[in-house]
């Protein structure tokens, strides 16, 4: 896998969303945040999630979307069940992924974060197809951005967000026990 100059990877197929913004001025991603999702919620596959991070999700097709009706999100990265990986914003940009959020004493991590979403819930385990598309990911993105940690959403705003949750097995993935999950 290789990221172009903006930021886009080759592998990945581009679904631009409008929900991102310019990152501080010299700020390069240093963190990597997990997130889970699927819409409507312990469903997989169609393309609601998509069509979340595109500000095109319908929100009269099911009853779980007037709770997040208007919610205008993104993520760099969606790594489906199968594997499949789709880009919604270039990595050199901020994506609207972590919200109200602080990691190590500094706020705002979306301003020098990667957001990865992977498909699933806090109740069911992860694919071993996910896990070794989002190890070469990581491997990817360690190669050209000064990556220091991965960690879940529920370490940058505990209390308000619980995933990648309790089913992700942090020992899968490829950064030191010290940075993962921390």
């Amino acid at each position: 896998m290789r990221l172009d100059s903006a930021g886009w990877l080759d592998e990945a197929e581009k679904i631009p969303s409008p929900n991102f913004d310019e990152r501080p001025e010299g700020e390069q991603p240093s963190l990597i945040i997990l997130h889970n999702i699927s819409l409507p919620p312990g469903e997989f596959g169609g393309n609601a999630v998509e069509a979340l991070f595109t500000n095109q999700l319908d929100w009269d097709a099911h009853p779980y979307y007037q709770a997040i009706r208007g919610l205008r999100v993104s993520a760099h990265f969606f790594i489906r069940r199968d594997g499949a990986l789709i880009q919604f914003v270039p990595c050199g940009m901020r994506a609207w992924h972590a919200g109200a959020s602080q990691w190590q004493g500094r706020e705002r991590c979306n301003d020098f974060s990667i957001g990865i979403e992977l498909e699933g819930t806090d109740e069911r385990p992860f694919t071993e197809t996910q896990y070794v598309r989002l190890n070469s990911l990581i491997d990817t993105l360690k190669s050209v951005y000064p990556i220091r940690a991965v960690t879940g959403h529920s370490h940058v705003a505990p209390g308000r967000k619980t995933d990648p949750g309790p089913c992700f097995d942090w020992k899968r993935i490829g950064m030191d026990s010290d940075a993962a999950g921390s």
